[in-house]
């Protein structure tokens, strides 16, 4: 008889070791899946996993890397902090979604002009676009006790509605022939988010993902904040009791994560993206939350998830286009990986027990 039986301490080892377990899991039942789908499974999974990194053409898709893993990274730092402190900002897409219209905007008003200081009010345009979104269920949450969850979630709806009002009125472009999207930031030098070194996909989002990841090492092991949330995570009352006013943790969590969602989107905009279109978000926000629990919601852990699913988004482009498998196979696989990872991580305060059952 198989039973599930309380670990007298949550395990370290096998909390290590769930993530590994998790991907494996995951190429394993997403090679059946692309088996079912008439494709080879293994030349599935290695087109996926080699084929960016090693691959004919990987002189072109390693900056990709980069590209695709700085926003995941940026946001997931974000959430994590909230995620630890038992806050849950499930609306990051949205907060990106609105960094990238606000910092977009800022920018497109000075058009023409050139001058050095327009690309940093983007960028504080885009972080307080960002803040501020995650401010209503921040302040919905502290004032009338409503769930952040969903408020966050559904907020994500509003700003996909901003999103294509804005790419068909205030900020489309007059010269664009009618069609829907604004002004290409990538041409618009004051305004552009090139790579500081060419053709390595290194910009200013990936230098941005990199402080966040230090910054967060050093609130969580270095700061007061920082051991208040972690607190506040582990043991509510205690922190109650220790002094840790919920209220403004709240507020600090939730505005962080929305600054930096809204970098993320600020950066994508003015760079990779090149402009405000109604196709704009392409699910960074929700993915950041696979990221981030891969990375068990510490930095170093999150740098790494970022790299793995930006692999993920890559390896999938090309599975897409050399083996025919649709993009929804695809989509499939990566939430293959979230789930397995919280299915396993139930082994970290459970084990499982072998009884013979009982003779009467």
């Amino acid at each position: 008889m198989i039973r599930l039986e309380k670990r007298p301490q949550p395990s370290q080892r096998w909390s290590m070791a769930t993530p590994l377990v998790a991907v494996l899991a995951t190429m394993l039942f997403g090679g059946l899946l692309f088996g079912v789908l008439g494709t080879n499974p293994l030349l599935a999974i290695e087109t996926i996993f080699w084929e960016p990194l090693f691959g004919e053409f990987s002189f072109y898709y390693r900056p990709q890397l980069l590209v695709k893993g700085a926003p995941l990274v940026l946001i997931a730092i974000g959430l994590s902090l909230g995620f630890r402190a038992g806050i849950w900002n499930i609306g990051a897409e949205g907060q990106y979604i609105i960094g990238a219209l606000t910092g977009a905007a800022v920018g497109l008003a000075f058009y023409p002009v050139e001058a050095w200081y327009i690309f940093p009010l983007m960028v504080i345009a885009g972080a307080l676009g960002g803040w501020a979104w995650a401010m209503i269920p921040a302040f919905l949450k502290v004032r009338f006790g409503t769930n952040e969850i969903l408020v966050s979630l559904m907020l994500v709806y509003v700003a996909e509605q901003f999103l294509a009002s804005m790419s068909l009125g205030l900020l489309k472009n007059p010269e664009g022939f009618g069609f829907p999207g604004s002004r290409n930031l990538q041409q618009y030098e004051s305004a552009h988010n090139a790579d500081l070194i060419a053709n390595s996909g290194m910009h200013w989002g990936v230098v941005a993902a990199l402080i966040a990841v230090i910054f967060a090492y050093v609130l969580l092991n270095r700061h007061m904040l920082g051991f208040q949330i972690r607190l506040t995570g582990e043991a509510p009352r205690a922190a109650r009791f220790a002094g840790v006013r919920p209220a403004r943790l709240i507020l600090l969590c939730l505005g962080i994560s929305g600054a930096l969602a809204g970098l993320a989107g600020l950066f994508e905009v003015s760079g990779p993206a090149g402009q405000v279109s109604i196709d704009f978000n392409v699910g960074y926000g929700f993915t950041a939350i696979i990221v981030a629990f891969l990375g068990r919601l510490h930095p170093v852990g999150i740098l790494l998830a970022g790299g793995l699913m930006a692999l993920t988004y890559i390896g999938g482009e090309i599975a897409q286009g050399q083996l025919g498998l649709p993009a929804a196979a695809i989509q499939v696989f990566q939430g293959m990986l979230l789930f397995f990872l919280l299915a396993l991580d139930l082994l970290t305060n459970y084990r499982v027990a072998w009884r013979k059952p009982e003779v009467a």
